[in-house]
């Protein structure tokens, strides 16, 4: 059997395989291992399973950190929205996994690398391959990356979460005053930076934290609101 050239798609992948055959291996579709004389010959189901609790595991880690104040239920629907076969299908295209998928004949015929099962099960067995050849970090980096616009989406907080309106309204009312944000601390790694913004108005003081400007500045709105609802 010839190796195909993936250097490619490692590019559209932004990671680089110290073992090519973990990627060849997660390329690899069922129906293709069994039309082949070579009974040792493995096909991508067993990545597939762990690629699939690995990209949750880091897709739940991310929304832990983003979302500090959600519920269970709230992230468990938020990471369903993520990680569903339309979501990571749409990927597996952006990142042009199809025309390097091995499969059958019959596959082949009935376009199966455009089927949305086939591309979201080797996207799935491709994370894994990253996580077995790089490890949880890089399998994190990967997914962040692949995942950054759905993720920006989702940060965006909706009507019932926008507290820097809901506060910046109550204080206008109440207060003729506007809500100052300062950011007074920053860590860790580009990828992973968290913020820490204090709001002031009138005399409160409070401390919001997150993943972006935005969220810490919002963390910090909610808490704010909070307060000033107790004492009014």
């Amino acid at each position: 059997m010839v190796q195909t050239d993936l250097s490619e798609l490692e590019r559209n992948l932004c990671y680089q395989f110290k073992n090519t055959d973990l990627l060849g291996e997660s390329l690899r579709h069922s129906s293709f291992a069994n039309e082949q004389s070579d009974p040792n010959l493995v096909d991508n189901e067993r990545l597939e399973f762990l690629g699939d609790a690995v990209l949750n595991l880091v897709v739940g880690h991310i929304l832990m950190r983003h979302f500090p104040e959600f519920k269970e239920g709230d992230l468990s629907r938020m990471r369903a929205n993520l990680v569903n076969e339309t979501q990571l299908a749409s990927i597996a295209r952006k990142i042009d996994i199809g025309p390097h998928i091995q499969l059958g004949k019959g596959e082949i015929q009935t376009n199966g690398k455009e089927k949305n099962s086939i591309l979201a099960n080797t996207f799935e067995a491709i994370i894994a391959a990253v996580y077995l050849d790089g490890g949880f970090e890089a399998a994190f980096n990967i997914v962040l990356e692949h995942f950054s616009v759905l993720l920006d989406a989702i940060t965006m907080p909706d009507a019932d979460h926008d507290y820097k309106s809901r506060l910046q309204e109550f204080v206008q009312t109440t207060q003729k005053i506007m809500p100052l944000y300062t950011i007074v601390h920053e860590s860790g790694p580009d990828h992973e930076k968290t913020f820490w913004v204090q709001l002031k108005v009138g005399k409160l003081q409070t401390e919001g934290v997150g993943k972006s400007k935005k969220m810490a500045e919002q963390d910090a709105a909610r808490k704010g609101l909070k307060i000033l609802k107790a004492d009014s």
